[in-house]
């Protein structure tokens, strides 16, 4: 047989914003790999590079134009994807050299556009994927879309703008994917999308069959359903529908991890309404206390924006009580920032000025982290399971079922040399910090 030399295409990629846009990336790169391309490890190992903009707000907006900027520099050839991408000419106009510019979920035209600046040379019988897909997250844990879209009008948000209405994948795919997940090695699969307890309005519920029993397309059959894989199910951007206190009785079964992410964004009832927020008639915290009446250990964790324009002195006020009496475990605070295309744009509303804004954040940050801290105080001497994501040293860097990867705390195991990252141990809880845990292998 006749041996060919030929240079395996390689492509380097940039990978911005939320997990959804980092499932997007490994849907991209999974199909590039099938393909037979390489993924480059560095901008001077690439042929070319793949950015995948976040354009939530405006912070985001400047990290994906520096991005593209970046990769323009060191490689040169530059194709760009993502949330940002639905606003060309904002991209053009910093960086007119780009190769091509495509919107979200728009896969088909980045491998397009990746096959024509640099065709792919294939090789059937070489190039393998595995059947879960290429992952960009470490072996042990992974997100699981499902869903994409969102069909509420929040009105600083202009995601249903740049991603469209709610479109949720069948429950038989969604399952098949979690269990080769699961039988790749993952010990923890983290559920998303942009509404997840909306999950299969769109479809009518359409049931399928998963192992011998028909199975609808709603947010509690789903949970059920993977509550069955025996690994960590961990439920993200959750809006606190009536029927979610469903799912408050698989945590209390240990089916689903006791942890919740709900995006409250505040507590004011005039607020929440020009924010154009759902379920904000809701009286959540009767809700939370309900919850931990059924679950006393479950963690809920959310994100807030203050200085949305008309936000008061005390409405602010009365968003600290309310964090007061929630008691939340890990929080997360943005300053309202304008995005172009926001309905909030047209509020006839006074904007909070600049440095209130960063005042209220730091008052409300102060109050969740002496929260936080005194909540994890509680946990000294308790023990529990934690997975390990990594060694550092002779400590291991572990998670409970309190923390989510990237965003939530840590779980430092001293004197532990030698856990391999995935491994689920069981540890004492033996000192806490204002986000994090100290603990000593239970043996």
């Amino acid at each position: 047989m006749k041996n060919v030399n030929r240079k395996t295409p390689k492509v380097g990629f940039v990978s911005l914003g939320c997990p959804k846009a980092l499932v997007d990336s490994e849907r991209i790169l999974t199909r590039l790999r099938a393909e037979g391309y390489e993924v480059a490890a560095s901008y001077r190992a690439a042929d070319l590079v793949v950015v995948n903009t976040c354009g939530f707000i405006d912070a985001a907006v400047d990290e994906s134009l520096d991005a593209i900027g970046e990769a323009l520099a060191q490689n040169g050839k530059v194709i760009v994807t993502g949330c940002l991408g639905a606003q060309p000419q904002k991209i053009l106009d910093r960086h007119p050299q780009v190769l091509k510019i495509t919107g979200p979920q728009r896969y088909e035209e980045v491998v397009a556009a990746v096959h024509e600046h640099l065709p792919p040379q294939h090789e059937p019988f070489v190039d393998l994927v595995p059947a879960q897909g290429i992952k960009l997250t470490p072996r042990h844990y992974a997100y699981l879309q499902i869903s994409e879209g969102c069909n509420h009008h929040c009105s600083f948000c202009i995601i249903p703008s740049m991603r469209g209405r709610l479109v949720s994948r069948p429950i038989g795919e969604v399952l098949l994917e979690a269990e080769q997940l699961v039988r790749a090695g993952v010990k923890e699969i983290l559920v998303i999308s942009q509404d997840t307890s909306a999950y299969g309005a769109d479809l009518k519920y359409a049931a399928q069959p998963w192992r011998g029993t028909p199975r609808r397309a709603r947010f509690f059959d789903l949970s059920e359903a993977l509550g069955e894989l025996g690994v960590w199910i961990r439920l993200h951007y959750v809006y606190p529908y009536p029927h979610v206190d469903q799912i408050i009785e698989l945590m209390a079964d240990g089916r689903v991890l006791p942890y919740l992410d709900i995006p409250f964004q505040h507590a004011n009832a005039r607020i929440l309404k020009l924010m154009k927020r759902p379920a904000a008639a809701v009286d959540t915290l009767e809700r939370i206390a309900a919850w931990r009446r059924v679950v006393p250990d479950i963690t809920i964790r959310s994100t807030f924006i203050v200085g949305f324009p008309g936000e008061t002195e005390q409405d602010f006020v009365e968003l600290l009580a309310w964090l007061r009496e929630a008691q939340l475990d890990r929080v997360g605070c943005f300053e309202y920032s304008p995005v172009e295309g926001a309905a909030a744009n047209a509020l006839r509303e006074p904007a909070v000025p600049a440095e209130v804004k960063a005042e209220r954040r730091a008052r409300f940050m102060e109050l969740a982290g002496e929260i936080s801290a005194a909540r994890l105080a509680d946990k000294i001497g308790r023990q529990m399971q934690v997975l390990v994501d990594r060694m550092d040293g002779q400590i291991a860097v572990a998670r409970s079922a309190s923390d989510a990867p990237e965003i939530d705390g840590t779980v430092r195991i001293h004197d532990a040399e030698g856990l391999p990252a995935g491994a689920l141990v069981d540890v004492k809880i033996t000192g806490s910090g204002a986000y994090d845990l100290e603990a000593r292998l239970v043996r």
